[in-house]
C-alpha cells in the first residue's frame, strides 16, 4: 500500500488521523480490491486510483460535515452506498458518528457486511434495500443524507426528504456539472446551505460538495 501517498492526500486536506484509522482505511482499499476481482464492485482498478478517487475524496467532506454536524453522535444514511462511499472511510475516521449504509444490490451488501465485521465497525448498520423501502421503514430519523455519484440532485433530494428529522439536512457529493443539476432542483422546496469547493490533492478535477435543506412548509391556516 501506497502509505506515502495516503498520508500526503491526508495532510493536505488538514486531516489529523491516528495510525489506526490510517491502517483501517488502507484495509479497507485492499479488501475493496479483492472483492472487485471477483465482484466488481467498482470500475476503478489499480492502488494510485483507488487512492485518489476512493479514499481521498470520500474524506475530503469530513471537514464540511464536521462543521454543520455539531451533535455528538449524529445519525447518517449513505444513499446507494455501492462499494461503502463515502460511509465506510467516515466512519472509520468518525466512530462516534452512526451511518446507515443503504444499497439494494446483493453482492455489495455481502461486501460492506464483510468489510463491517473485518474492520469491527459497530457503529455502522448495512441495508439491503431500495432506499425508497428503507425510507418508510425509518422515517424523519436522520440528521443527514449523503451520496456520492448515486443519482441526479433532483432525484437525490426527492429520496432524502423522507429520512431527515425537521433540521436535517443533505449532503451531494458532485463534480463541476453541479450548476446543470442545480437547474432542476425546486428552490421553493430546498434552500442551498453552502456550495463548498474540494480540493483533492494529486487529483486534477474538480470536485463540489452541496450542502441543502428542506423548506418546511407553514401548517398554520390565514385568519378569515
Amino acid at each position: 500500500m501506497s502509505e506515502g501517498l495516503l498520508a500526503l492526500g491526508i495532510e493536505e486536506l488538514g486531516l489529523e488521523l491516528s495510525t489506526t484509522n490510517i491502517a483501517d482505511l488502507e484495509l479497507f482499499l485492499q479488501e475493496m480490491g479483492r472483492w472487485n476481482q471477483v465482484h466488481n464492485l467498482t470500475a476503478i482498478e489499480g492502488e494510485r486510483d483507488s487512492i485518489k478517487l476512493h479514499l481521498i475524496d470520500s474524506i475530503a467532506v469530513l471537514p464540511v460535515l464536521r462543521q454543520f454536524l455539531k451533535g455528538p453522535s449524529p445519525k447518517i444514511a449513505d444513499l446507494g452506498s455501492g462499494g461503502g462511499l463515502p460511509a465506510i472511510p467516515i466512519a472509520i475516521v468518525q466512530s462516534e458518528w452512526r451511518l446507515s449504509l443503504i444499497e439494494a444490490i446483493r453482492k455489495k451488501t455481502a461486501f460492506l457486511q464483510h468489510v463491517r465485521g473485518k474492520l469491527k465497525l459497530k457503529n455502522i448498520e448495512v441495508l439491503c434495500e431500495r432506499v425508497e423501502d428503507a425510507a418508510v421503514q425509518q422515517p424523519a430519523q436522520f440528521d443527514a443524507v449523503i451520496s456520492r455519484a448515486f443519482t441526479n440532485l433532483a432525484r437525490f433530494l426527492e429520496l432524502s426528504l423522507p429520512f431527515l428529522k425537521p433540521e436535517g439536512l443533505v449532503f451531494a457529493m458532485k463534480s463541476k456539472r453541479a450548476d446543470d443539476e442545480m437547474k432542476d432542483v425546486c428552490m421553493d422546496d430546498w434552500r442551498l446551505v453552502a456550495d463548498e469547493p474540494l480540493h483533492i490533492p494529486n487529483l486534477a478535477v474538480e470536485r463540489r460538495l452541496l450542502v441543502l435543506s428542506p423548506v418546511r412548509k407553514s401548517t398554520s391556516t390565514p385568519l378569515s
